[in-house]
């Protein structure tokens, strides 16, 4: 197996304004959780069809699965942001190491932060839902959702290509 060199490239302003962004929201997240906790209903959505309608219910304490999922996924994400030298990449040589290491950990920092912003947006929305306030996820949700990730990724594979 090829090593990689370990290069000590520091973040950039992008991705610790994101990680800030992401901390905020998941904070904020958790926070609106707690304060609407008490004035749920016991029965809240737990799943929405591609449409965005709710097609199942579920106890209120289900809503702990998505910040739990995001408690889990971003910290393991930032652990391989560290170490860019564990990924795969193509036409990867002494040219362009530094800037392919910094794409690919840029890609998953942006994919991490899109995904936590997703899982908190789906969690509000079913607070809203289960309050009365929204009556689902909306019809636009789950292709807005693909694309934004399935853009990122394009974008940044892209890049990535182009410097050869």
């Amino acid at each position: 197996m090829y090593n990689r060199p370990k290069l000590d490239i520091p973040k950039t302003s992008f991705e610790k304004v994101a990680d800030l962004i992401g901390a905020i929201v998941f904070i904020s997240w958790i926070g609106y959780l707690v304060y609407a906790w008490g004035q749920l209903p016991d029965q809240v959505p737990s799943h929405y069809d591609g449409a965005g309608q709710v097609d199942r219910w579920g106890t209120k304490w289900g809503l702990i699965i998505l910040p739990l999922i995001a408690a889990l996924l971003t910290p393991f994400m930032a652990f391989l942001e560290k170490h860019p030298e564990w990924h795969n990449y193509m036409n990867l040589n002494e040219s362009n190491i530094e800037f392919q290491y910094k794409n690919s950990r840029l890609l998953l920092n942006t994919m991490k932060n899109e995904i936590l912003l997703f899982l908190a947006y789906i969690s509000f929305n079913i607070i809203q839902v289960s309050l009365g306030q929204a009556e689902s996820l909306g019809i636009a949700f789950l292709p807005v959702f693909i694309g934004i990730l399935f853009g990122t990724m394009i974008f940044f594979i892209v890049r990535s290509l182009r410097k050869k």
